[in-house]
């Protein structure tokens, strides 16, 4: 656990407490609203939302990057569009949702800020395993009849596709922003 706790608290660059705060609650904001007040289309929303979960990555420390990780799926829950009749269904997602956004935070923590590998590596690499355990966790849920078969398109190649948008996003916003500090 104090492995864990070391690479949860690496940052690229420094910032204090309290720029830290306003950028979590940024992030958050962004991650909650986007799903709940635009809705569609899904690849816009989860777009924006891996980018804020990888410019999180990079910028926050510690408990920080727990509500960005979490709200997003409580924003598409709440806004009960993004899967039309089939929201309710993501109840049974959200904590396999979570763990894949943990997934992709933490492949930017260790393996970009730790290891310092590559930035388009540490993408490909979180995207894939993020994408790969939302679809297997998804696939699992639908073989046991807890969701409908479009979640497997949802969970994998979606997830995939708007991680790797989402990524070079964020790479484009945390370059300026670096830039301009």
């Amino acid at each position: 656990m104090n492995y864990l706790n070391k690479i949860s608290n690496i940052q690229d660059y420094f910032l204090d407490n309290f720029d830290q705060y306003v950028e979590m609650i940024i992030y958050t904001a962004v991650c909650f609203f986007v799903p709940l007040l635009m809705g569609h289309p899904q690849i816009v929303v989860g777009v924006l939302v891996n980018t804020m979960l990888i410019v999180a990555a990079l910028n926050l420390k510690g408990a920080k990057l727990l509500p960005v990780i979490l709200v997003p799926s409580l924003g598409v829950l709440t806004r009960g569009i993004i899967f039309g009749p089939f929201t309710i269904f993501l109840v049974y997602m959200i904590p396999f949702i979570w763990i894949g956004n943990a997934i992709l935070v933490y492949a930017f923590k260790w393996l970009k800020l730790h290891l310092n590998w590559n930035y388009a590596l540490t993408l490909g690499i979180g995207s894939a395993v993020k994408a790969g355990f939302l679809f297997l966790s998804a696939l699992v849920m639908y073989k046991l009849g807890f969701v409908p078969v479009i979640f497997l398109t949802a969970m994998g190649l979606v997830q995939l596709i708007t991680a790797l948008i989402g990524g070079i996003m964020a790479f484009g916003f945390h370059e300026t922003k670096k830039w301009l500090s």
